[in-house]
C-alpha cells in the first residue's frame, strides 16, 4: 500500500500545470512563474477546500489568467538558470542574510497532523493549513479516508489494526456529522433574511466543530508555507533530525523540490560538517533529557489533575515597568531614570499614561506600540487537541508541547449529549485510546497518530502583553471554536485578576466573554455574503 494517494492529470492539464509546479505525481511541490498575489489566494482558497492545490488551480484560477505566454516553461524539470545565480550571489558575499531575500511558496500535502506542527514550528514562515471547520473529512482521497498510514505500523502486526481502527474512526466520524447537522437543523431554524447558501454553511461548520474530536490525529492535512531560504534550511534540518519517521522522509521530499528553485540557499542542509552536524546536536540534546526527565519523573500511571488555563509566570511589577516603557522613547533620560520618576508616580498618573498609550481602539486591529511587548506571561494550558492545533499557530509567541496521548482524557462538546450521539462519541474515544495503547511500546513516536483531537494535549504558550492582546482578542471573537474561546478567556481573566495587572487587562478592549451564539459562523458569513453581492454589483 502506498503512503501517498497519486494525483491522475488528462494530458492537456499536465501540459498547463508542468509550468507551474515543480512535479505532478509527489505530495510536495513548489509554485513558479505566478504572480505573488495568485499564489496568496492559491493557498488562500485551499485552506478551505479538500482539493489538492494543482486541482484547484485547474478549476478555479487557470480560467483567468493568460496561460499561453508560457508554453516554453517546464518548471518540473528545475531551474537551472536560478542555481547559477544564486550560486553567484551566495558565495560571492558569503552572507546568510542572502539567504533571508529569496522565498518560495511549497504546497505541503496529505502530511498528519502530527507533522503539520512540525512543519509549522519556525516564526519566520507564513503558513496556511486546511481546516476541519470548512472540510468534511469524510470525503475520500484516492478511494481511501484522509489519514495517514505509516509504514513502520503497516508492516507490523498491527498494521491490519491500525487500518480498521482508522476506517472505523472515520465511519463513525462521518455518522455523527449527518446528524449533528440534522440536530442543529431542528434546533437552529433559518432566518428568513438569510440565504439557503450562509445557512447551509454555518450548519456545517456547527456540526464539523462539534464532531471534529472523533477525527485521530493521523488525519491528512494540505499546508501552503511560504518562507525564505533561510527558514526552509532551519526547518529541513530540524526535520531531519525529528524522531518521527514521517517528519524525516517528508523532508527529503521538500528538499528535492526546493532544490528546484532555491537550490544554492539549501545546499548547506545536509553537509556532513553542517546541517547533519547541527541535527546530531539537537537529538544529543532531547535524548539527554528525554533520559534525565524519565528519571525524574517515572511513568507511574498517574497524572495529577490541573485547570485548563493555569498562569505560573508573571512580573508584580510589569505596569509600573510599562509604564516607563511608553514614556522612555519620548525623553532624553535613561531607562533607569523613567522607571524612577514612574514609580514615584501615583497609581492615577499611571493609568493616565497607560490610557493615552491604548488611546482610542476602534478594533482590535489598532495595537498599541512595542512598550506593550515589556510584560511576559507564562501559561500552563491543559485543552483538547483541536483547540491546540489552533492556538499553536501563534509564531511570535513561545510554545512548548508535551507529546500528545490519552492520559488527560478527553473533551466532549455538550451539543453531542444533546443531540443523543454521547455514546457513540464516547466509544470512538475508548477506540483511539486501545488502538494508542498498542503502538505506544513498538511505536512509540508514531502512537500519537491513533490519539482523537478530542483527547486533551499539555503546553505552554509564554507571551508578551503585545502578542497576549493580538491572540486573546482574536481567539475569543464569537465565531471562533468554543474550546480555544474558553482558553482566551480565561487569559484574559488570569491577566486581570491573579497577576492583577487590571490596566493591561482593560488594554485588551476586544476580548469577547459573550456567551457562545447559536451558529457560531453566521455572522461571518452573512458578512462574506454582503462582500460578493458589492462585488457583483460593482462589476
Amino acid at each position: 500500500m502506498t503512503t501517498y494517494a497519486a494525483e491522475e492529470f488528462s494530458s492537456v492539464e499536465a501540459d498547463v500545470l508542468r509550468r507551474y509546479f515543480t512535479n505532478l505525481d509527489e505530495p510536495v511541490f513548489a509554485l513558479v512563474n505566478l504572480p505573488e498575489v495568485v499564489k496568496g489566494a492559491l493557498f488562500a482558497r485551499y485552506s478551505r477546500s479538500d482539493k489538492s492545490l494543482r486541482r484547484l488551480f485547474l478549476e478555479e484560477f487557470v480560467g483567468e489568467l493568460d496561460v499561453s505566454g508560457d508554453e516554453s516553461i517546464d518548471a518540473t524539470i528545475g531551474l537551472r538558470r536560478a542555481e547559477e545565480l544564486y550560486d553567484k550571489v551566495f558565495f560571492e558575499y558569503g552572507d546568510d542574510s542572502v539567504a533571508q531575500l529569496g522565498g518560495v511558496h511549497l504546497a505541503c500535502e496529505q502530511a498528519s497532523n502530527v507533522l503539520t506542527k512540525v512543519l509549522e514550528w519556525g516564526r519566520l514562515m507564513a503558513y496556511l493549513e486546511q481546516s476541519t471547520r470548512y472540510i468534511a473529512y469524510d470525503s475520500r482521497l484516492g478511494g481511501r479516508y484522509r489519514y495517514y498510514r505509516d509504514p513502520e505500523i503497516l508492516a507490523s502486526s498491527l498494521g491490519a489494526r491500525y487500518i480498521s481502527d482508522m476506517d472505523r474512526l472515520f465511519d463513525v466520524y462521518a455518522d455523527l456529522v449527518r446528524d449533528m447537522k440534522e440536530h442543529f437543523r431542528k434546533r437552529i431554524p433559518k432566518s428568513p433574511s438569510d440565504s439557503d447558501f450562509i445557512y447551509r454553511q454555518a450548519l456545517a461548520a456547527k456540526a464539523f466543530d462539534s464532531v471534529r474530536g472523533v477525527l485521530p490525529a493521523a488525519s491528512i492535512s494540505n499546508v501552503g508555507i511560504y518562507g525564505t531560504g533561510q527558514a526552509y534550511e532551519a526547518l529541513l534540518v530540524r526535520m531531519r533530525a525529528h524522531p518521527l519517521p514521517e517528519a524525516r522522509e517528508y523532508s527529503a521530499l521538500m528538499l528535492t523540490e526546493l532544490r528546484k528553485v532555491i537550490p544554492s540557499f539549501l545546499k548547506r542542509v545536509d553537509l556532513p560538517d553542517r546541517g547533519d552536524e547541527v541535527g546530531a546536536y539537537s537529538t544529543d540534546i532531547r535524548e539527554r533529557l528525554e533520559d534525565l526527565a524519565e528519571g525524574y519523573f517515572p511513568s507511574d500511571g498517574v497524572v495529577a489533575g490541573s485547570p485548563t488555563v493555569d498562569l505560573t509566570d508573571f512580573d508584580p511589577d510589569a505596569e509600573v515597568k510599562l509604564v516607563a516603557a511608553a514614556l522612555y522613547s519620548f525623553t532624553n533620560r535613561s531607562d533607569r531614570e523613567v522607571e524612577s520618576r514612574v514609580r514615584a508616580m501615583t497609581v492615577d498618573e499611571r493609568l493616565t499614561v497607560l490610557r493615552a498609550m491604548a488611546g482610542d481602539r476602534s478594533n482590535r486591529r489598532h495595537r498599541p506600540g512595542r512598550a506593550l511587548e515589556r510584560p511576559s506571561y507564562r501559561f500552563d494550558v491543559l485543552s483538547d487537541y483541536g483547540a491546540f492545533r489552533d492556538l499553536q499557530r501563534h509564531r511570535m509567541l513561545t510554545i512548548e508541547w508535551q507529546q500528545l496521548s490519552p492520559d488527560h482524557g478527553f473533551v466532549r462538546p455538550p451539543e453531542v449529549d444533546e443531540a443523543g450521539v454521547g455514546g457513540r462519541f464516547d466509544a470512538s474515544m475508548e477506540r483511539s485510546r486501545d488502538l494508542h495503547q498498542a503502538l505506544r511500546g513498538p511505536f512509540p513516536e508514531q502512537a500519537p497518530y491513533a490519539v482523537s483531537l478530542a483527547y486533551r494535549v499539555r503546553y505552554l504558550m509564554q507571551m508578551n502583553a503585545r502578542e497576549a492582546m493580538h491572540v486573546l482578542e482574536l481567539r475569543s471573537t464569537p465565531q471562533g471554536h468554543p474550546s480555544y474561546r474558553e482558553v482566551a478567556q480565561q487569559m484574559h481573566h488570569l491577566i486581570g485578576e491573579v497577576a492583577g495587572h487590571r490596566a493591561i487587562a482593560e488594554m485588551m478592549t476586544y476580548v469577547d466573554h459573550s456567551s457562545e451564539p447559536d451558529l457560531e459562523r453566521l455572522e461571518a458569513e452573512r458578512r462574506a455574503e454582503e462582500k460578493r453581492t458589492a462585488r457583483d454589483v460593482g462589476n
